[in-house]
């Protein structure tokens, strides 16, 4: 298996995991999979949540807490570390900001279309810095409209972009009804970014890896998809069930346990689909049954407070605490297929003698 690049960042092993909140992954999880020769990504999705002046002052907790986050993983680790940031985010600049001031080798931005970043980073002073950034994309349309305007306007592109498939777990960038059936393939959505972004390659004089995620379970799915042309992997679902995932033992367990009809989609308050495994907290809001709750710091865009039925970010955070009876947990559709608790060690070894093992055999 061969090492990649993104710019002149290098990685060891082409396995990023994915940024999952909220305080699913942190500087634990991360660093473990940096150490194992991967990027370790911290998700920054109300990370600050746990703080006590959360409430009150959220935006600084938040602030306060990736840097905490990034600082201990840098402690743990002398590898490669990501942040993940929902640009749906209310303080998604603030966030971009610690991230690089704190020297984060990667930036991974989705949950919107990242335009304007690079003219925010100029004018907050960042015109030097080595801090990569990915954007995550559901379609290689989105992918050409990000280039295209990064590079009519700033005369610059991304360092690499990330095609997250409709398998993946957590908000998803299609519409419900492209959820269930059958599914656009992942292979598809790469070769089709693949070939838009080479444009952009040949025009800067750059080497753009395009990066897969959503639905890759093993060493064979990875290497299928990377003969399709990626660089690399995105994975979230397998690293949920290590020792090192920042998240409760129950949670971990909601995946043990569950099975492949327990995975249900629901609307989410933010105005996108995601994927979950199903619980009673689920199968109430699915009823339509209210939550009530407070909105005092509004930290999607795209949440009407008002009107929402529950706070998914109060939700997502009671689950990760262990409070499953009071939230739920996001997950990939390969979920039901975890049966243990591994060490990310563990993870990415399996991963990595699948990948060479079907290697060798195509090879034969």
């Amino acid at each position: 298996m061969n090492s990649f690049q993104i710019g002149d960042l290098h990685v060891k092993v082409p396995i990023i995991q994915g940024g999952m909140g909220i305080s699913i992954s942190l500087s634990g999880l991360a660093s473990a999979v940096a150490n194992a020769g991967g990027i370790g990504v911290i998700s920054a999705a109300a990370i600050g949540m746990g703080e006590p002046d959360y409430i009150k002052n959220n935006r600084e907790a938040n602030k306060r807490v990736l840097q905490r986050e990034i600082r201990r993983a840098r402690s743990l680790t002398n590898g490669v570390l990501g942040v993940n940031i929902m640009m749906a985010l209310t303080d998604h600049e603030s966030l971009i900001k610690t991230a690089i001031e704190e020297k984060i080798d990667l930036l991974i931005l989705g949950a919107g279309l990242p335009l304007k970043i690079p003219a925010m980073l100029e004018e907050s002073g960042f015109t030097d810095f080595k801090t990569k950034i990915a954007v995550k994309v559901s379609s290689a349309k989105a992918a050409r409209l990000i280039f295209q305007y990064w590079a009519a306007k700033y005369q610059r592109v991304p360092d690499a972009v990330v095609v997250e498939g409709p398998m993946a777990g957590g908000h998803l960038g299609f519409k419900r009804e492209e959820l269930t059936g059958t599914m656009v393939p992942l292979s598809a959505l790469i070769k089709e970014t693949v070939s838009e972004v080479k444009k952009f390659e040949d025009q800067f004089g750059i080497a753009i890896p395009v990066i897969a995620a959503g639905g890759i379970y093993t060493g064979k799915d990875m290497y299928e998809i990377m003969q399709a042309g990626a660089s690399a992997v995105k994975i979230g679902t397998r690293f949920v069930t290590t020792h090192e995932c920042d998240a409760s033992l129950e949670f971990k367990e909601s995946y043990i346990r569950c099975k492949e009809s327990d995975l249900a989609i629901i609307n989410s308050p933010v105005g996108l689909p995601g994927r979950v495994v199903r619980n009673d907290y689920v199968d109430q809001i699915m009823l339509g049954n209210k939550k009530p709750f407070k909105c005092s710091w509004h930290c999607l865009a795209s949440c009407d407070f008002r009107k929402a039925p529950y706070c998914i970010a109060q939700a997502l955070y009671n689950a990760a605490q262990g409070r499953m009876s009071e939230g739920f947990a996001f997950a990939g559709s390969n979920a039901y297929r975890t049966d243990r608790i591994q060490h990310v060690s563990e993870v990415i070894s399996e991963l990595v003698l699948g990948y060479i093992w079907l290697s060798q055999q195509k090879n034969q």
